[in-house]
């Protein structure tokens, strides 16, 4: 018993009175994974097959297979033929099996010679289909949180994630023989989260934990959806992919939610970070010192005359030391940015590649060249503006060599001096 192809030309408005039976998929939606087939039109007056024996197919029948649907003729609980593409069959029970492959090539054919002698209930003959769409929008949610390693915040930290996840089934044939409960003539979406949640939610944790090995930050984890479904795929490569026929397509992680202790050191670490700025430290400090004694201050209670006397002094005494050494500290480190920051934009660079900050190259002590549009002042300060930085004098009309410092009246388009070259 297998299927061939049927004449597309007997295909028409006379279905139902070309061939004995005519069999679709039952309602089939974007959720549904597994379905049995039904006979079209089975009480229509126009069929002529009225005797047929539940659960046998009609020698002659057609089977009409959609697009995304893999179709397993089963017999006895053998499956004895299958196809892949899109069209219409028509079962022969004179026929071998014609394993129509489609897209899925030689790999089909290998699984079928491993599960078609399975079964052995007799005399039962059904068609099932599988569908072959993306199955999207499946919900997922951690129920404990999972430990997440962060090297930027070098703290074992733990998050819960809600998003949304999809499959694929790759293998029908595996799939039906592995994932499929026995008898069953329909499979929804929600009868597999029911079997195996508990196995994606522990890939789930592989997954970020891997995540966590390859350094990335914990704050980064919601957009690394695709990344996030490759780690799926692996870690259930063995189990989904290989096992049941079916893997992980990709995972939209909607939200993550850290438990108290980890939103403590997170924190805890940002303001760190603030605070390493001497500039906003300053302000902190004093902020906070300010805000201390004005809280001081505004006491009410029958202890103020006593700490206004003793206790007053000794806290101002006390503040006013740990401001003076904190503002010292935080700016001397201002200091030091500032003078970094300023060496950083008094360097250039020499023709042969050199970073400077001095007037020669500390390389092959070629002069620092001067900057466009500048001029030496008689007391030997090099600018750029109409008056000298260093005493203030105008900057001279005419012409004036920024390298050896001659001046004129006249405009000259080289120096008479050095050659320097001036407009």
């Amino acid at each position: 018993m297998g299927i061939i192809k049927a004449v597309t030309g007997a295909i028409g408005g006379s279905l139902a009175d070309q061939w004995l039976e005519t069999i679709e998929a039952d309602e089939m939606s974007d959720s549904t994974l597994f379905c049995a087939g039904v006979p079209v039109r089975k009480n229509d007056r126009r069929n002529s097959n009225r005797k047929g024996t539940e659960d046998v197919i009609s020698n002659g029948s057609v089977v009409h297979v959609g697009q995304n649907q893999f179709m397993l003729l089963v017999d006895g609980g053998k499956v004895i033929d299958f196809t892949a593409e899109p069209g219409y069959y028509k079962v022969d029970n004179t026929a071998a099996p014609s394993l129509f492959s489609g897209d899925f090539g030689d790999a089909l054919k290998d699984t079928f010679d491993r599960i078609r002698f399975g079964g052995a209930t007799p005399y039962q003959q059904k068609v099932y289909f599988i569908n072959l769409q993306e199955i999207k929008n499946i919900a997922f949610g951690t129920v404990n949180p999972i430990n997440y390693f962060d090297n930027f915040y070098n703290a074992e930290l733990f998050l819960r994630a809600h998003g949304y996840y999809s499959v694929r089934i790759s293998d029908p044939l595996k799939f039906y023989a592995e994932a499929v409960p026995r008898n069953a003539d329909r499979m929804e979406i929600s009868d597999l989260q029911k079997l195996y949640l508990s196995e994606f939610l522990n890939g789930l944790q592989t997954a970020i934990n891997q995540m966590s090995v390859d350094n990335i930050r914990i704050s980064h984890v919601t957009s690394q959806g695709m990344k996030v479904a490759q780690y799926l795929s692996d870690a259930l490569d063995t189990d989904w992919k290989q096992l049941r026929g079916m893997e992980i397509v990709s995972v939209g992680i909607q939200s993550i939610s850290y438990d108290e202790e980890s939103k403590k050191l997170i924190n805890m670490r940002n303001q760190g970070a603030m605070l390493s700025d001497a500039a906003v430290r300053e302000g902190y400090v004093q902020g906070a010192i300010a805000r201390g004694i004005e809280a001081a201050g505004s006491n009410k209670n029958g202890s103020m005359a006593g700490f206004m006397g003793v206790g007053m002094g000794m806290g101002m005494q006390s503040g006013g030391n740990f401001m003076a050494s904190a503002s010292q500290s935080n700016q001397a480190q201002m200091a030091a940015q500032a003078a970094s920051q300023q060496s950083k934009e008094n360097s250039w660079k020499c023709s042969c590649g050199q970073e400077n900050i001095g007037k020669f190259c500390s390389n092959c002590g070629k002069p620092k060249p001067a900057a466009e549009g500048s001029w030496k002042c008689s007391c030997g300060q090099e600018n750029t503006g109409k008056f000298c930085s260093n005493c203030g004098s105008p900057r001279p009309e005419g012409s004036v060599c920024p390298k050896c410092g001659w001046t004129s009246k006249e405009i000259a388009k080289f120096c008479p001096e050095c050659g320097t070259k001036l407009s």
